[in-house]
């Protein structure tokens, strides 16, 4: 059986992104770029959106703000570039141009339900934030991973992540600290129907 991670990169306040901001807040460090080049090999999950702007710079056009990839963005894509990717999109048109990408038009969380159950690899979201949301909802998430660059956002932060979300309880099984000021916490998520009364002993 797959596995499901869904994995999110934040500001402090929880953006997954902020105008003029460049990738990873121009703070990644010499750890947690190694740390990334260690994942292992999974399928990527995504909507429509991020896939137009995934494989945009794919094709080479450079987010907005800046005028060129540093060369720590331009690996992040080649590797994505690389990898399996299922595209969940009804507005999106056959062929899809960005290489190793599939489109399917059926319902996400019966797919990804059917994937999780006949297959046996990693399954993996990147970005796509209404998407992680209803698979979450669907109780699919095995582990639910954020690393946390030291900035707030407030001003400029773009996709609030958590909106829209259920109460969700969190059982950390994972943290570290990468170069002295990122830091990267997993759980094992589980949905709640209602707010807990106590903490339990």
């Amino acid at each position: 059986m797959s596995e499901l991670l869904v994995d999110f990169i934040t500001s402090l306040d929880g953006y997954a992104s902020g105008e003029g901001w460049p990738g990873f807040w121009g703070l990644e460090g010499p750890e947690y770029l190694a740390w990334l080049g260690e994942q292992p090999e999974a399928t990527y999950l995504m909507g429509a959106n991020t896939y137009r702007l995934m494989s945009g710079f794919a094709a080479g056009e450079v987010p907005k703000g800046q005028d060129e990839f540093r060369p720590e963005e331009e690996a992040s894509v080649d590797e994505l570039t690389q990898a399996p990717k299922v595209v969940f999109s009804s507005s999106l048109e056959e062929p899809l141009t960005w290489a190793n990408s599939k489109l399917v038009r059926d319902d996400a969380v019966e797919t990804v339900r059917a994937m999780k159950s006949s297959g046996s690899g990693l399954l993996s979201t990147i970005g796509s934030l209404s998407l992680c949301r209803s698979l979450l909802r669907a109780g699919l998430v095995d582990r639910f991973r954020v690393v946390m660059f030291p900035v707030i956002t407030g001003a400029t932060g773009e996709e609030r992540i958590y909106d829209g979300y259920p109460d969700v309880a969190l059982e950390m099984i994972e943290h570290r600290n990468f170069d002295g000021c990122i830091q990267l916490v997993e759980y094992k998520p589980r949905v709640l129907e209602h707010p807990p009364l106590g903490i339990p002993a």
